[in-house]
């Protein structure tokens, strides 16, 4: 004979399951219990104990923030005064691979994506049916991706921001990061069928004009929050290779007009230079992303940047105004500072 939960059953275990997942994140993080005090009072061992307080963080029930001390006279606070950004600095140890940085930085900007995610589903904001989230992609969106926690947002729709990587070459897939970040999220996914940067204006011009890409355009411009990182177009600085540049997507022609312009990185594969400058860049006639004057209409944009190769183009998106929020490692948070104070100097 076989025995088959019912659905009702199955529901019943899941919100007891649920109710002790509360009380082990209550006990331990609200009234301070020690792990053997919740242990015994909800007659498990010590490792369901640890296992119940992993999935409280992982599902949203417990969420960490730290604040640095210092008050006017903090990263936080400068960056905020200085440059106009809300910031949060992640703490990475001295010595660290820049691969451990960036995932270190990218598990902060996951915690941050979805709860901001779940802010927009309770206040209802609602672009296709539910809320937008624009994503670009690239290394720093991956690993993003890669450290988000499974946790359902009702209705999320995931847009990519620009053009595909290039499939014939090695990098970040959009798709995969659009897959994961889909899976996690419990969320409805569109891609963007084109390329990161077009050969002709013109194409892109023409493009533009097509029904699949203007729909894809007409979710992305109803998004509430947008997600993306920076590209630098340095090279032996220690910063991990940007796609854009890296990834065969500009020919080494494009690569050196690029440089005689003054450009020092990109944001969604629009290209930036120093001073936050764009718009008479003549290759960003063929790039797909959305231009800071796009970005802008989005009410919260997070930039998420790692390593200390990117602090100059982490300046220009800034002073492009392509972000309202930030999340940097600190030896990369205080070399943006110095480079503005520099600048501002000079």
């Amino acid at each position: 004979m076989m025995l088959t939960w019912s659905a009702g059953a199955r529901r019943d275990q899941e919100a007891r399951e649920g109710r002790r997942v509360y009380e082990a994140a209550s006990m331990y993080y609200v009234q301070g219990e020690t792990m053997d005090v919740i242990a015994r009072h909800l007659r498990c061992s010590r490792s369901t104990v640890s296992r119940l307080l992993a999935r409280a963080r992982s599902e949203g029930v417990v969420r960490i923030e730290l604040a640095e001390p210092g008050g006017a006279g903090g990263l936080e606070a400068r960056f905020e005064t200085e440059l106009g950004v809300r910031v949060h600095v992640v703490p990475v140890r001295e010595g660290t691979t820049e691969i451990h940085r960036l995932q270190q930085v990218a598990a902060v900007a996951a915690a941050r994506v979805v709860e901001s995610a779940a802010d927009l589903a309770r206040a209802g904001a609602s672009g296709a049916g539910g809320p937008v989230i624009g994503v670009a992609w690239g290394t720093t969106m991956s690993e993003v991706a890669a450290a988000l926690p499974n946790r359902r947002i009702p209705g999320l729709t995931i847009v990519q921001l620009n053009g595909a990587s290039d499939p014939v070459h090695e990098g970040p897939s959009a798709g995969r990061m659009l897959s994961r970040m889909g899976a996690a999220l419990g969320a409805r996914t569109i891609g963007f069928p084109v390329p990161a940067f077009f050969d002709r204006a013109d194409t892109r011009r023409a493009m533009w004009l097509e029904h699949s890409v203007k729909r894809v355009l007409s979710v992305a411009g109803t998004a509430r929050l947008a997600v993306f990182g920076v590209g630098t177009l340095e090279t032996g600085s220690g910063a991990l290779p940007s796609q854009v540049y890296a990834g065969g997507h500009l020919s080494r022609a494009d690569l050196a007009v690029a440089r005689r312009e003054g450009v020092v990185g990109d944001v969604c594969t629009v290209l930036l230079r120093d001073d936050g400058t764009w718009s008479d860049i003549d290759l960003n006639a063929r790039a797909t992303g959305p231009t800071p004057g796009r970005l802008a209409r989005i009410p919260r944009r997070l930039c998420v940047v790692a390593g200390t190769g990117k602090a100059r183009a982490c300046l220009a998106a800034l002073r492009a105004r392509a972000a309202t929020d930030l999340v940097v490692d600190e030896a990369t948070a205080r070399a943006v500072l110095a480079l503005s104070q520099r600048k501002e100097n000079s």
